[in-house]
């Protein structure tokens, strides 16, 4: 083989798309492995609205593994000579698993006590137009939490700075903000319409969806609020 034909090794069209696929399928492993103790918890819990709070405890893994899956998605090789998606991927877990905690269990206990009042909604009493606004504030709190997780596993910030930021970028970015919406509808049809399960095993492809939609948000903080 020549030298120009072997320099061009693993960076054609063909050689990219495998490159993504392996990463993908790697880091949906990974995920998977890394969130599997709350998984499992999950599988044993019964669908009752009592054990909501179980589940938010269950759910704490799946935080890290989520960060460490955007890290690893963004930082992904494209060269199919040099990958190292599993290397990567827990590079990420280890720098982002305390600072995505730090957002997703608060975001998590917060959503938990909205869930738990909607399903128990009859016995507090409220006025019907409560519920729906309730349902906004959920809404409105797992489109911050996808810009918080982009934040937090891209850079280096305080969380309360992370927080603002999200925040920030929920109006600022409205592209970005309905991408994240259109994941959480396609997640929730997989899940109504197919099973439970689908979002988990497509997580690593919706991820990469949610860093494509994520482009402004992550140009503008490298611009402006990184030194």
């Amino acid at each position: 083989m020549s030298a120009p034909q072997a320099a061009a090794f693993g960076v054609g069209p063909l050689s990219r798309a495998a490159a993504l696929i392996h990463t993908l399928v790697t880091v949906e492993a990974l995920l998977l492995a890394a969130a599997a103790p709350g998984l499992a918890g999950l599988l044993l819990l019964g669908p009752d609205a009592s054990n909501l709070p179980l589940a938010a405890v269950c759910l704490l893994p799946l935080g890290p593994a989520l960060s460490a899956a955007v890290y690893a998605l963004h930082h992904r090789d494209r060269d199919l000579a040099d990958l190292h998606p599993a290397r990567t991927y827990w590079r990420g877990w280890r720098l982002n698993a305390v600072p995505a905690l730090r957002l997703w269990a608060p975001l998590l206990g917060w959503l938990t006590v909205i869930a738990f009042t909607l399903t128990h909604f009859s016995a507090t009493g409220l006025p019907g137009w409560w519920a729906v606004l309730l349902a906004v504030i959920g809404l409105a709190s797992l489109l911050w939490g996808a810009h918080a997780l982009v934040l937090t596993s891209l850079f280096a910030f305080r969380a309360r700075d992370t927080a603002r930021l999200a925040a920030y970028f929920l109006l600022r970015h409205g592209r970005a903000t309905l991408g994240a919406a259109s994941l959480l509808v396609l997640s929730a049809a997989m899940t109504a319409l197919l099973t439970e399960a689908l979002p988990a095993l497509l997580a690593a492809p919706l991820l990469m969806s949610l860093l494509h939609s994520s482009r402004p948000v992550i140009a503008e903080t490298q611009e402006d609020f990184t030194a």
